[in-house]
């Protein structure tokens, strides 16, 4: 059902938050009661006021009165105003500048591209630690301004933003630690390598679905522009070469990386897929989330070093040499075959006649008496079956019901099955 268009944002937090929508509950977390003063609103005693206000989808398209924001959200730090019609910055800037412990801000899927954010309007965002500009089509430009005014921004959300390129603030932001940037179309690493210069504290770099091709760049480069990143998320980029892989571990501090559904991993299986990432990534603690433990780095070099050493001497990566002098050359190891026994060939006795015969063991005992019935010229209702294992120490064994299945006997090449009429 569509919201109506044109709501304040005290509109809507007045309805949600009444007591008939949002009973007051006392305890930690619970929500905070706003109570009544002589110069408050009216209102001020019908709010039921948690310090994380969520208001997304809720047609708001104006701050309203900037007085009773003030009055009403003095304790709250995290605000929801996704998907909303905010279009204008200025709005924005009357509800922010009204709430002095904001730390999480929330502006998802608002038309925000449509006006430009000045400075002064930026300055009511200062105190923001995490801020969210998903789907809000929001400038590099817009991005450049909030930088500036937001002097202890940690983190920053830019997804589905349709970003091509990447434009470079004229300041570095220090502060922030994560960027969240996926489902854009950052293809050429030359736009990547404008992040790290933007953001030389950042410690968490997450790019999935954002079509990267290479990673184009000396290994040198790469620990200057990233010095302290921990965690990249590659997911869904269009990585195709090993080289791009083996040049992560130019990242000083890095230790956390995800890599599924890219191009250069499409054609091994599973297990090859993991083992040959954390052999190539020696720092590594946690790949696609999980943790990388001793045993499993130690199975993965081995299998490593194993999968090349059949490998053209020109096709063979650097890291396989570092691992030969790790653990030294190692033996291929056997290839057991684990599937069950399909057939066996046996020795058929009948009177005085012996015949070598390849049997299925998937058969019955009544099956095989009907594939016996041309050989001993015996009707299968006149034939008696005895198997004997040439290892067992009792003798023969009478195959008598028909419907058991011949594997059940444990029968071996070299074994022998003994054919004699019923007697009448």
């Amino acid at each position: 059902m569509d919201q109506p268009s044109g709501r304040s944002f005290m509109q809507v937090l007045c309805e949600k938050y009444s007591p008939e929508n949002f009973p007051y509950r006392r305890g930690p977390g619970m929500g905070v009661h706003v109570p009544a003063t002589p110069q408050g609103s009216p209102m001020k005693d019908r709010l039921n006021l948690p310090s994380v206000l969520v208001l997304n989808s809720c047609g708001i398209t104006c701050a309203g009165d900037e007085n009773e924001i003030a009055a009403f959200c003095a304790h709250v730090s995290e605000l929801d105003l996704s998907d909303n019609k905010l279009e204008d910055w200025r709005e924005v800037s009357k509800i922010v500048s009204n709430v002095p412990h904001l730390e999480f801000l929330n502006l998802s899927s608002n038309p925000l591209s449509l006006s430009v954010l000045e400075r002064r309007c930026a300055g009511s965002f200062a105190g923001v630690r995490k801020l969210v500009l998903n789907n809000s089509k929001a400038s590099w430009e817009t991005v450049h301004t909030i930088l500036q005014e937001l002097p202890d921004l940690e983190e920053l959300f830019l997804c589905l933003n349709d970003y091509e390129t990447v434009s470079c603030s004229p300041v570095c932001c220090q502060s922030l630690k994560l960027l969240h940037i996926t489902d854009n179309n950052l293809q050429d690493w030359t736009e990547i390598r404008k992040l790290g210069i933007m953001f030389p504290s950042l410690d968490t770099l997450i790019l999935a679905n954002n079509n990267l091709t290479t990673i184009e760049e000396s290994e040198d480069s790469l620990a200057r522009l990233f010095p302290n990143l921990r965690s990249i998320n590659l997911h869904k980029s269009g990585l195709h070469c090993w080289e791009d892989i083996d040049k992560l571990n130019s990242f000083p501090k890095l230790e956390e990386v995800k890599l599924l559904g890219i191009p250069l991993l499409q054609s091994y299986t599973t297990e090859e897929r993991r083992k040959l990432l954390i052999a190539r990534l020696p720092s590594i603690v946690k790949l696609n989330g999980s943790i990388v433990a001793d045993g499993e780095r130690e199975d993965s070099e081995r299998f490593f070093i194993r999968y090349y050493m059949e490998f053209p001497e020109e096709e063979v990566p650097f890291r396989y040499h570092e691992l030969v002098t790790k653990y030294g050359k190692l033996e291929p190891l056997a290839v057991v075959d684990l599937r069950p026994q399909s057939s066996v060939k046996v020795e058929v006795h009948f009177q005085d006649k012996v015949e070598e015969m390849s049997i299925r063991l998937d058969q019955t005992v009544a099956e095989l008496k009907k594939h016996l019935k041309t050989v001993v010229q015996l009707s299968t209702s006149n034939m008696l079956l005895f198997y004997l294992d040439q290892e067992a120490p009792f003798g023969p064994e009478e195959m008598k019901y028909s419907s058991r299945a011949l594997h059940s006997y444990g029968i071996r090449d070299g074994d022998k099955i003994y054919v004699e009429p019923r007697m009448k």
